[in-house]
């Protein structure tokens, strides 16, 4: 199947990224992030919605390791900071181009569109000069969104940022540990009803998809993001708004698998050509996808781009301070 939320990429050439020397990278700062507590969850789902092949079940009991992950994805100021300060230039800038939601490519950027659409995936396009601080291409601007999550990153973009922080991708399994808050088993990050009361708690496809929103002004595109409520562990945003790259190479079956490794803080296969996305995005809908469900996964290659592909940070929790007894100049 198509993937709607990110459309597959193989680029002509890969680009690897050199990681910052540890020496000049920042110190994760603990007060930002959130603590996801040490011990065993029931991860996956074998919801009916779920979509064949991406490899969501069998729910599995795993053990994940205290750590801490942000309070919310990496915006735009956050990841300017990082390019003012390390000179990075993305996978998208150079590449050319990223692929920008069809409604969203302004006037100023069709003629830079070339590629009218993708196969399975025509709301896509492909626009030279698209990347993270010009997101609908040529003549747009970040300015105004310093809040809203940083897109056209790729993974290997993302995992550059997260050294020169001190942090690190967070696997699948911390992702979906953290995601999911402490509850047990529900669809979605916030329990099993998709919209309670009338109030949605995540920026997804709202409408028929891809023609028509139903938010208000019917606007398409990111919010801010903290715009929804945090889950019990102090999350925002865990489903909808971009997808989030996690540290894991991409398999359906892994988990699976007869010689499959211990469930104690697995980090996927040891290979793999794709890494892992999580939690949908703007674009996701129950007519197409409904990768907004907490146990939905999906992939991408490490250089792949996109409008509404961005990610969060992770890292372990630091040791414990030496509380014994200093030497006060007594005794002896």
């Amino acid at each position: 199947m198509p993937n709607c939320c990110a459309p597959s990429v193989t680029r002509d050439v890969a680009t690897t990224h050199a990681l910052p020397n540890p020496d000049t990278a920042r110190v994760h700062e603990p007060s930002r992030m959130a603590f996801v507590p040490d011990g065993t969850f029931l991860m996956g789902n074998d919801d009916d919605r779920a979509i064949p092949g991406d490899g969501e079940g069998p729910v599995r009991e795993v053990h994940v390791s205290g750590f801490l992950l942000d309070h919310c994805c990496v915006t735009n100021r956050q990841f300017a900071t990082f390019v003012d300060a390390t000179g990075h230039v993305s996978d998208a800038e150079q590449h050319g181009w990223s692929y920008v939601f069809a409604p969203l490519v302004g006037a100023s950027a069709i003629r830079h569109v070339i590629r009218a659409q993708v196969a399975g995936a025509p709301w896509w396009r492909a626009v030279v000069g698209a990347k993270w601080s010009a997101p609908e291409g040529p003549g747009s601007t970040v300015h105004g969104r310093w809040n809203h999550p940083v897109v056209h990153v790729s993974w290997q973009d993302a995992r550059a940022y997260a050294a020169w922080v001190g942090k690190r991708l967070p696997t699948e399994a911390e992702w979906e540990k953290a995601a999911r808050g402490g509850t047990i088993g529900h669809r979605y990050s916030w329990g099993d009803e998709l919209v309670e009361g009338g109030r949605h708690h995540a920026n997804i496809w709202q409408g028929t998809f891809p023609t028509s929103s139903s938010r208000p002004g019917g606007v398409v595109g990111t919010v801010a993001v903290d715009t929804f409520p945090a889950n019990a562990f102090g999350l925002h945003n865990m489903a909808g708004n971009v997808w989030e790259w996690c540290r894991d190479a991409w398999s359906a079956t892994w988990h699976i698998a007869a010689a499959a490794p211990t469930r104690r803080d697995p980090e996927g296969p040891a290979t793999g050509h794709e890494r892992v996305m999580r939690g949908g995005s703007y674009l996701c809908h129950a007519s197409y996808c409904e990768r907004y469900r907490v146990a939905a996964r999906t992939k991408n290659t490490p250089d792949a781009t996109a409008g509404h592909i961005g990610f969060r940070c992770a890292a372990d929790v630091p040791p414990a301070p030496d509380i014994r007894a200093k030497d006060c100049g007594q005794g002896a």
